[in-house]
């Protein structure tokens, strides 16, 4: 049997779960929305966790990014490319 596939390094964080906390990688996108993207803190480096998201379809979803939660939508959130953490990992 073979294990299970190994999760992706970097993802989307629009894919990471509720308590789900990892590293920005970057932002796939140039133009208003990656500079306000940017100048919120999700710049490369940033530790992010998903906070809460809203029922149905997980749309808008909470992020904490630095000491500030900020609300984005689906198609924001798509936009960061993140490394996930495993529990304990990153932790101040």
């Amino acid at each position: 049997m073979a294990p299970p596939p190994a999760e992706p390094a970097v993802r989307q964080l629009a894919d990471l779960p509720v308590g789900g906390v990892a590293t920005v990688e970057g932002i796939d996108e140039a133009g208003a929305l990656s500079r306000r993207l940017l100048e919120i803190g999700f710049f490369p480096g940033a530790r992010v966790e998903v906070v809460a998201a809203q029922w149905p379809g997980d749309d808008p979803i909470a992020v904490r990014v630095g000491g500030s939660t900020f609300a984005l939508r689906r198609r924001e959130a798509q936009l960061v490319r993140v490394s996930p953490l495993r529990p304990g990992e990153g932790t101040r």
